[in-house]
This record gives structure tokens, C-alpha cells and sequence, in this order.
């Protein structure tokens, strides 16, 4: 039984053969689809195997390859309009025919779970949207080791939801219309192939997926293009421009760099009179600080020893300082700290604060408080308590800003590091940068035994009561195992609470950043008591990135950055460089390794290790994830005006020592923020080299974001010499190479590259 349907597409107006797109705005500011090139085509469809050809040209190309026949029943055709049943899967196919795509949907009336995998695709390579985007041809060994065994949750493998298939004369677009409960199953026995594998779950009321399927021209800027059409169309895409309307600090992100700060010190080496403090440290307080870092702070007896030596040294070193900096930092931080028998005299402040009841100051008032306190032990030995830290905080931020970086956004570990020193975060708004702090709602840690403060919530019955099962009736386990996770439909009286408490301390964050919401790491909830769908879980991630955009004001921003929130979010950390050293022993765990990333400790109270210190990669994950070769810009070519994309923060620009060149210009082709990982020593240690690429990169993004990228070509045969462009006039051509390149008679030396912007010509080298 065969069926064979004429679909004849109607072909768009090219506005460039070079560029193949352009997009406008309507006088209403309403987006404007792309004007692309969509082939012709005919298709024909086979019901017992739902093999799908389509013929454009005389070329005759699979869109899948045939299942195992199944029998059929009820087959209609109405012209424009075919279906039938397949009775013993108990499922529904109904194909129909539009203006420019077929469109394919796949129901299940099955009443228990089902199962279905539909398209099986065969082609020459594959654009598929992993992080920022890859094109893997079918017969690559490395990239056939690597999917050897591998099954990807669509939701959160691929970060738009479309794939595209290189067939010989065209490319196949899949345009998913419903990712949940889906996985790509690939098979690497020959070259690779893979099939589309979507479940039922008896949970879902929701029995349908399908897809959009169209033929473009074998090039991404197309594939992307034909995408980005249809968010239009369907209203799911927003610019930066729009989002700005609603937020104006939105445009502190153009031309702005991306960099983590770190410092914990409530008071810094530069605050302390040594010589004095050695000799003038009251016994009844050191013996005081001594208790409270053994009884109350993790692993403080190092830090408590370091006041005995104080008395032993003729010379206060360094190791001591920064034992004892350390030390003070952890008890000025603990509601113990205040003792009637130690502190005798107080200021009118703390006595106010005092009568307040410790139990009810807010963070920021306990640590001034506490500070209060040990000034008033300790007189002129210290510096005024205003000053405390700044030459580990408030100073280098200022510097940064007189160095030439007028755009920054800055985040924190947490937003601990802003109740220390709220002045750092005022002053960054003073100078108009972003300032904003991590937080997470994905782990949910057994209270009382909290490992660290984001898996930490006041309502304790949440562990019990709003954490997910998976079908088996099992706990699913949190982070690195640790804990469980926390059902997000049933969190957002914790983010409530969360946020309005940090914030009603008087901290001045402009940005918040949400760890994993955009990953799409998400899950059924089989729970008797609170049954929760892969849609809903994601729908309630996006009502918390909304809260924090609407009610406070803030620009948003997450890991991951898969597209289901990009209406919401400006930002994204992770879609340029993702995390994989969880996939090698050597980068993960092996510390005599010179690949091991490096430990979550710094000490200084600054820049853990494992951010600051400098690895090679190997051959294998640099293929896979950083060689320009396999990268193409699907993300940007949709999202390039909507989101702003940078690397997971631990692989910042100068984490692959063997690799910082090629991702400067990297992050100049792509318009991709630097990111970096700050503290007083990182950034006297990398100042020239930050500031220089920096400014290079933030003149270029200025003009970049504002634009969507309307073409991108690989100029050379070997892939090494790339162009993009942005807008009408402005364009980069990236010398991956270590040999010049003459483009259009201009010499671009190797490992360089040329910023046309309108007539002017720039030749960027970023290590030389």
C-alpha cells in the first residue's frame, strides 16, 4: 500500500544569494520571518513502514528510513490530508500537507504507557543544535566513538528543538513539535544513523508528537533560518530589544564581559597593623576565636592554630595572614560570635543592633555587628571597619572599570559573598555594571545535613513531601548524588522566600543567575501526591525565571540556555563550552593529572582551583567540543539578537592553556562573551591579556547584539578560515590557521582575525 502526495512549496524571495536572509521589524516592532530559500518538493509516504521519501529536482532523498511493517486500518485521504491506524500499536498517524512543510503527527490511544520511534534518518552528516551547534559528518571515527553508546533526552541534549539531515543535493529540517519524553537513539555500527524514540507515559494526557519537516539549501544559515521562521510564527521568539523595553538593564549585557568574583574576606591583610596585632592581641579574644573555629567552623583548627604562632614569629608571613584572615572571616560570619565576657564596650550601633535580638538581624547586620565587635576590641590595630576588604573587593572592581571595561556582568558564587560586602555589589551598580548572584532550586538536601546553601530551605518538609519519584517509585538522587530533587512545581514558595529575603537585606543584585532551569534536566514526577509532567516541570522553571524578571526587576540568566526559555532569559552560561569533565577520570578525579581541573579550594579565600588553574585538553574532548571544525552557529543564527551565550563557568576563556588564542576569536566570530574568574590575585596575575581582548571584543558586540547573524560560510577548504556576518555591514573573518590567509586581497596573518565594519578594516590578533 503506497500513497504518493504532490506538494509544491512556495518558494521565498532570496534577498541574498550570499547571505540567504535578512530580518526586519514592522513599524509595530513585530518580528518579520526571515525571507529563505525552501526547495520544492514532492513526498511520498508508505503507511505499513512509514518510510517517507521526498523528491525535489529529480532527487529522490528518505526522510525515514522504513520500520517493520505494521498492519494498517482506517486509511483516509482527503487530497490534502492522509491517516490511518496502526491497531495493535494502538496509534494515529496523520500527515498533511502545507504551503512550505509537511507536517507529521503521531498520536497514541493507548490508555496505558506506549511507545513509538519515528523518523529513522540516514544521511552524508548531521546540523544538529548540541550546545552551540555541530555539523558531524555520518563517517567521522571520532564523533562515531563518541555516539557509539549514546541515548540523548532531546529536551536536554539539544538546545533548539530541531535537527537537519544532509542528504546529497539538499538538507532535511525536523522541526520537533513536542520534545518531552523523547530520546535520539543513535546507531555507529556502519556510519552513524539514528531514530527518534517518543514515549506515552500514562501520566500525560498529552498523546501526540510529530513534526514539521522542510527541505532547505545544505547550508546552517538556512537550516537556522527555517527555525527561527517558525518560533516566529508560533510567537515564541523575543529580541533583546524587546526585552529591554521591559528592562533597560538589559543593554548593560552589550559589549559586556562575563566574570565570576571571588572574595570572602571579611576583613583583608591590608586592614591589619601585624607587628602591633602580634603583640596586641587580647588573650580573652583569641582564646574566644580559637573555641568558635574548632567547635563551629569547618575545618578551623588549621585556622585556629595560626593565632598560636602569631605569638611565635618575629615575622608575621604569609601562610599565617592568610590562615588568620581565613579564620577571622568564618567567625565574623556566626551568630555565636557576640560574647558578653569578651566584648565589654560597644557603639551606639551595636547596642541598637544588640537590642534587635541577634536571632533577628538579617546577614548584613550580623556581620556589621560582628565587626562592630571585634573593632571595638581591637581599636586603631585595624583599619576603620568602611575599609575592611576593599583591596580584595570595591578596589579591584574600580580598576577594572578605569582599565577600559565599561560593560561587566559580575556573578558570585553565592549571595553570601554580597552580605559581607554589600559595598562591592553598590559600587559595580554605581559604575553601571551588572552584578548578580548563583542560586539553584534543583537539589534538595536531608535538613540539618545540608552540604551547601542552595540545597538548604527554611521549609523543611519539602524533603519529604516535594522531591521527585521516577516510575520505579524511587527517590531520584540530587547533584553528584547528594540529597534529592526538588520538584519545581512545588517550589515556588521557597523562591518567594528565598529571594525576597536576600534581597530585603538591602544587597543591591541587579542580575540573578539559575543554575540548571535552562539545561533541561527535567523529569516526570510519578509521586502519588503531587504527579507532575516533563511540561509542567519545565512550565514551573520558567514561572520562577519570570518572578525574578517581573517582581524584582532582574536580568535573567541560567545554565544551559536551551531555547524553551529564551523569551524569559537574556543570558546563558554553558551553550558555548559545555561541561565534560565528568566524562574522563583524568580531568575529574586523577590529581596527579596534568588534566585534572583542579579543586573546589583557594587559599586565599579567593579563586578556587579548579577556575583559576591552567590545563591542556585532550585531542578527543577538543574535537568534540571546541574544534571549529564541528562547530557551526545554529544557535547564534536564531538567538544571536535574543540570547547572550557564553561558556560554562569552568571553562572560562583562559582555563585550556594550549587553547586561549582559538577561543579569542572564537568568542569575536561568534559574538560570544569572554568569561573569566576574578579575585584580587587572578586579576593582577591576567589583567593585560583580559583588558586587551576585552576591549577588542567589546566595540565589535556593541554593534553585533543588536543584529541577528544573517550568514555564516567556511571560507577555506580545511574549515579553518570561517566568516560570519551581522546585519548588512558588519562581519568577521576568523584565521583558525597558523598560516596567513589572503581574503579579498587582505592579509589576515594566522591565528588572527578580520572585523569588517561598514569600510573599516581591523586585524585582530589576540596573543600577539
Amino acid at each position: 500500500m503506497k500513497k504518493i502526495v504532490s506538494l509544491m512549496l512556495i518558494t521565498a524571495i532570496l534577498t541574498s544569494i550570499l547571505t540567504g536572509c535578512t530580518e526586519e521589524k514592522n513599524s509595530i516592532g513585530r518580528e518579520v520571518k526571515s525571507q529563505i530559500n525552501n526547495l520544492d518538493f514532492n513526498f511520498s509516504v508508505e503507511p505499513e513502514t512509514l518510510k517517507f521519501e521526498v523528491e525535489s529536482n529529480g532527487v529522490t532523498e528518505k526522510v525515514s528510513e522504513p520500520l517493520e511493517k505494521m498492519k494498517v486500518s482506517n486509511l483516509k485521504d482527503n487530497g490534502d490530508n492522509i491517516s490511518w491506524t496502526y491497531l495493535e500499536q494502538e496509534i494515529d498517524v496523520d500527515i498533511v500537507k502545507k504551503d512550505n512543510y509537511v507536517d507529521v503527527s503521531i498520536k497514541s490511544s493507548k490508555d496505558e504507557d506506549n511507545m513509538f520511534a519515528w523518523p529513522k534518518v540516514k544521511g552524508d552528516g548531521y546540523m544538529l543544535p548540541l550546545n552551540q551547534g555541530k555539523y558531524i559528518p555520518s563517517d567521522d571515527s571520532t564523533w562515531k566513538d563518541y555516539l557509539s553508546e549514546e541515548k540523548m533526552k532531546v529536551i536536554e541534549a539539544l538546545s533548539m528543538q530541531f535537527f537537519a539531515v544532509d542528504k546529497r543535493e539538499y538538507s532535511l529540517v525536523y522541526i520537533i513539535k513536542n520534545p518531552y519524553n523523547s530520546e535520539i537513539i543513535y546507531n555507529t555500527e556502519n556510519d552513524i544513523e539514528f531514530t527518534f524514540n517518543h514515549e506515552f507515559p500514562v501520566i500525560n494526557e498529552e498523546k501526540e508528537y510529530g513534526f514539521r519537516i522542510y527541505l532547505t539549501e545544505k547550508n546552517p544559515v538556512h537550516v537556522a533560518k527555517t527555525y527561527k521562521n517558525y518560533l516566529i510564527e508560533q510567537g515564541d521568539f523575543k529580541s533583546l530589544a524587546d526585552k529591554a523595553k521591559e528592562n533597560s538593564n538589559i543593554e548593560k549585557l552589550y559589549g559586556a564581559p562575563h566574570a565570576y568574583f571571588w572574595d570572602r574576606t571579611v576583613i583583608s591583610e591590608e586592614n591589619i597593623k601585624w607587628a602591633i596585632l602580634r603583640d596586641g592581641l587580647p588573650e580573652n579574644l583569641r582564646l574566644w576565636i580559637q573555641r568558635l573555629l574548632t567547635t563551629k567552623v569547618e575545618d578551623g583548627s588549621e585556622f585556629a592554630s595560626a593565632f598560636d604562632d602569631l605569638n611565635n614569629l618575629d615575622y608575621v608571613d604569609k601562610y599565617t595572614k592568610n590562615r588568620i584572615i581565613k579564620g577571622l572571616s568564618a567567625v565574623l560570619q556566626l551568630k555565636e560570635f557576640y560574647n558578653p565576657e569578651v566584648f565589654t564596650e560597644t557603639d551606639k550601633e551595636s547596642i541598637r543592633l544588640l537590642n534587635k535580638g541577634i536571632e533577628n538581624l538579617n546577614p548584613v547586620e550580623l556581620i556589621d555587628l560582628n565587626k562592630r565587635l571585634f573593632k571595638s576590641e581591637l581599636g586603631n590595630v585595624v583599619d576603620p571597619i568602611e575599609k575592611w576588604a576593599d583591596a580584595n573587593t570595591v578596589d579591584v572592581i574600580k580598576d577594572m572599570k578605569d582599565s577600559g571595561l565599561e560593560n561587566m556582568w559580575i556573578g558570585l558564587d553565592d549571595w553570601q559573598e554580597g552580605f559581607i560586602k554589600p559595598e562591592l555589589v553598590k559600587n559595580a551598580n554605581d559604575i553601571g555594571y551588572l552584578f548578580g548572584t548563583y542560586d539553584s532550586y534543583h537539589s534538595i538536601h536531608k535538613p540539618g545535613k545540608e552540604k551547601w546553601e542552595t540545597a538548604k530551605f527554611k521549609d523543611v518538609s519539602l524533603y519529604e513531601n516535594a522531591t521527585v519519584t521516577n516510575k520505579d517509585g524511587n527517590k531520584i538522587e540530587g547533584f553528584q548524588g547528594e540529597g534529592r530533587k526538588l520538584n519545581p512545581t512545588l517550589a515556588m514558595p521557597s523562591v518567594e522566600e528565598r529571594v525576597t529575603s536576600i534581597l530585603n537585606t538591602g544587597v543591591a543584585f541587579n542580575s540573578w543567575f539559575l543554575d540548571t532551569d535552562g539545561t533541561g534536566e527535567i523529569f516526570d514526577d510519578y509521586s502519588p501526591e503531587h504527579i507532575t509532567t516533563e511540561k509542567q516541570d519545565i512550565q514551573a522553571r520558567i514561572e520562577r525565571m519570570e518572578y525574578l524578571q517581573k517582581e524584582w526587576n532582574m536580568v535573567v540568566g541560567t545554565e544551559g540556555g536551551n531555547d524553551f526559555a529564551n523569551k524569559t532569559i537574556a543570558f546563558a552560561h554553558g551553550i558555548e563550552t559545555p561541561s565534560f569533565s565528568w566524562m574522563d577520570k583524568d580531568m575529574g578525579k586523577n590529581k596527579e593529572s596534568e588534566y585534572y581541573v583542579g579543586r573546589y579550594y583557594s587559599s586565599n579565600g579567593g579563586v578556587p582551583e579548579l577556575f583559576s588553574k591552567q590545563i591542556p585538553i585532550k585531542d578527543k574532548y577538543k574535537k568534540l567540543f571546541l574544534d571549529s571544525n564541528y562547530t557551526i552557529p545554529l544557535y547564534k543564527l536564531v538567538y544571536n539578537d535574543s540570547v547572550i551565550t557564553t561558556h560554562w563557568w569552568g571553562w572560562g576563556t583562559l582555563k585550556f592553556k594550549d587553547e586561549i588564542s582559538n577561543r579569542m576569536l572564537y568568542e569575536i566570530l561568534y559574538n560570544v562573551p569572554p568569561l573569566y574568574h576574578i579575585d584580587k590575585h587572578e586579576w593582577e596575575k591576567h589583567k593585560e591579556t583580559i583588558v586587551r581582548h576585552s576591549k577588542v571584543w567589546s566595540n565589535f558586540s556593541k554593534k553585533a547584539i543588536t543584529q541577528e547573524m544573517t550568514n555564516f560560510k567556511m571560507i577555506s577548504d580545511d574549515r579553518l578560515v570561517q566568516m560570519t556576518e551581522y546585519g548588512e555591514a558588519l562581519s568577521v573573518v576568523a584565521n583558525f590557521s597558523k598560516d596567513e590567509f589572503n581574503y579579498q586581497g587582505k592579509i589576515i596573518p594566522g591565528e588572527s582575525a578580520l572585523i569588517i565594519d561598514g569600510n573599516d578594516n581591523t586585524i585582530y590578533s589576540p596573543e600577539k
